[in-house]
């Protein structure tokens, strides 16, 4: 088989030639008698002919008309190309099971058969299949290649199989295909995927040459695994060497000033995205309004929002959502209203939106009468994201018998954001018993999760239940469990600055400790009386001060206070939710500073004016 010979011709089987014709083609032929006046003997000896016919067939039909013809002229013996784009067509098609009998009864197999099998199987979601072709490849003695070794990493990129992953990587390097940027492309993108970021980075320093794809996928594995500000580091070295981004490349970063909350940064990239002209489509443009909103300004999101030409469902959902954050449920609402006067039908997202816009703004009968809406009016299908939301809205508003009632009667499997909206409703509330219950249900869902443990410790902690916390504390000790740090940061000078309690490493910390001193001074005088009740460790009340004064937030504040022009909004976001003594200092700050202060945590952003919050603390 693929010997090099030219086919024979038999007149006898010639009256049912049919693949011989300049216009119309093969593949838009329908009949037998329309394929057999398309004939034309001239074209029997050349290949191209049978390739083009192949490119034009538009379903499996006409594929197959032309394989009966390539099989019975010769060329599926004689033209290894001619095979192999069937081969191929056959994969384009999905259809896999043509594909795989038409490969194993080839008696020679090329690298590019190998590879059209492996990417074949891996396009359709066959990873199995894949790999195995893969080894079969490699135990035929095929050298593998820049196009077959970058489907089988992605089939460990898709199915999170790092494990394999590293043996792929070692066929890569045994086979001197370390320089091959299409390959280390691929392999930075399976070890971001697998969020082995530290392997993706190292190989990525290590190209010779990156070209836009390398720079995309680095850049929006920090984006995805949790180092945004490092993204943006990338990025800034993409543009010094000269790599012209696309949008792709723009959309994480919006992304990445989107998690960090950098606002500086954010109008610098909003810059260079006018100067570039980039157009605001769907994608890119709801990407910036979900920037400004997570950067902490639902305003500016709103003009970027207005701005654009093309809104789709997405685009605003994430404006409701924007609203949502800052506490703003009615805008949010009215936003829902507008929406569907521009003929625009929610989705399951728009609804999310919608009911956590309501739960954190108090707005509970409306919560109510959405949730109600959803399947009757909209025929959308409540999941367990939309109960989530519910239990939360009822929770915040002191209905924890009403949530606990709702969670026992949903139909839908419970999962950890379900019974973890219950048990934070249980902290706001001082509910221990319901606590303990929700608890129980987490710990079973997730004994590994620390933030669980903890939440129920600090119920008790606030209850004074001290034997009950050190309990909890013995048993996350005995799991060897540690606690989530709290970090806050606030971005300065295109640079983000970290803090964490009683943080001393800061280069400017005696100046932060002093302005921190002076500051709780002046607002002692304010009316300021802090809250050792926040302090959840049975120690005396001098070092529950101490502990307390030295807060992420408090240090993150008296830092902007010293490091940003006066009468500047000073913004901070932290990653878990903001105590409630550090709530009131910040009232008192911006008070006696006259200064507003933005402040994004775990679950929503705090506006702080004159001595009062945005979230009329309700929160």
């Amino acid at each position: 088989m693929f010997k090099t010979k030219t086919p024979k011709f038999f007149a006898s089987k010639y009256a049912t030639l049919c693949c011989y014709s300049s216009a119309p083609s093969i593949a838009e032929a329908t009949t037998h008698q329309e394929l057999l006046e398309q004939t034309q003997f001239s074209h029997y000896f050349d290949p191209r002919f049978y390739l083009s016919q192949l490119i034009k067939c538009k379903n499996l039909y006409q594929v197959k008309q032309v394989h009966a013809q390539v099989t019975t002229n010769g060329f599926l013996e004689n033209n290894q190309i001619v095979a192999n784009k069937l081969l191929y067509i056959y994969c384009l098609h999905k259809s896999l099971g043509d594909a795989c009998s038409l490969f194993c009864g080839y008696s020679e197999k090329n690298v590019i058969s190998w590879s059209v099998m492996i990417g074949g199987y891996a396009k359709v979601g066959d990873f199995m299949n894949s790999l195995r072709t893969f080894r079969e490849c490699l135990r035929y003695g095929v050298r593998p290649d820049s196009y077959n070794l970058p489907f089988v990493i992605r089939v460990c990129r898709d199915t999170m199989d790092v494990k394999m992953g590293r043996l792929i990587h070692s066929v890569v390097y045994k086979n001197g295909l370390m320089l091959d940027d299409f390959v280390v492309a691929a392999l930075v993108d399976m070890y971001s995927k697998c969020k082995v970021i530290w392997d993706a980075k190292e190989l990525f320093d290590g190209m010779p040459k990156r070209d836009v794809v390398a720079w995309t996928v680095m850049i929006g594995a920090c984006t995805e695994s949790g180092d945004p500000n490092e993204a943006l580091v990338l990025f800034d070295r993409m543009l010094e060497e000269g790599v012209v981004p696309d949008k792709v490349v723009v959309v994480n970063v919006v992304n990445a000033c989107a998690k960090i909350g950098a606002m500086r940064t954010a109008k610098v990239v909003h810059e260079y995205i006018m100067r570039s002209e980039f157009s605001l489509d769907v994608i890119l443009g709801t990407a910036m309004v979900d920037m400004y909103a997570k950067c902490g300004s639902v305003d500016v999101a709103r003009e970027v929002f207005d701005g654009l030409r093309e809104k789709n469902v997405i685009t605003w959902s994430a404006m409701i959502a924007a609203y949502g954050y800052h506490g703003q449920g009615h805008k949010a609402v009215d936003m829902f209203s507008m929406m569907l006067r521009r003929g625009i039908l929610p989705n399951k997202i728009t609804f999310v939106s919608l009911l956590y816009a309501c739960s954190h703004s108090g707005l509970v009968e409306e919560g109510k009468r959405l949730f109600s809406s959803m399947e009757k009016e909209y025929e959308v299908k409540p999941d367990i994201k939309h109960f989530t939301c519910m239990v939360d809205l009822l929770g915040r508003a002191g209905k924890i018998d009403e949530s606990l009632k709702l969670i026992e009667d949903i139909a839908v499997e419970k999962d950890e954001g379900l019974w973890g909206a219950l048990l934070g409703a249980c902290r706001i509330h001082g509910h221990v018993e319901f606590a303990e219950r929700a608890a129980k249900s987490l710990i079973e869902l997730q004994p590994e999760n620390p933030g669980h443990y903890i939440l129920l410790s600090n119920i008790y902690a606030k209850a004074g239940k001290w034997k009950d916390v050190a309990k909890i504390r013995e048993l996350m000790s005995h799991q060897k469990l540690k606690k989530i740090p709290g970090w806050t940061w606030i971005e300065d000078d295109n640079k983000i600055h970290r803090f964490s309690v009683g943080d001393h490493t800061h280069p400017r910390s005696m100046e932060i400790y002093e302005k921190l001193k002076y500051l709780l001074k002046e607002l002692e005088i304010a009316g300021y009386v802090p809250d050792t009740n926040f302090v959840l460790h049975d120690v005396d009340e001098e070092l529950k001060l101490g502990n307390l004064f030295s807060h992420s937030e408090k240090l993150a504040i008296a830092f902007g206070l010293i490091s940003t022009p006066e009468q500047s909004t000073i913004r901070i976001m932290k990653n878990l939710r903001v105590c409630g003594d550090c709530h009131t200092f910040c009232k008192f700050v911006s008070q006696v500073t006259s200064r507003m202060i933005v402040v994004r945590d775990a679950n929503r952003f705090h506006h702080f004016r004159e001595g009062a919050c945005s979230c009329g603390d309700y929160w």
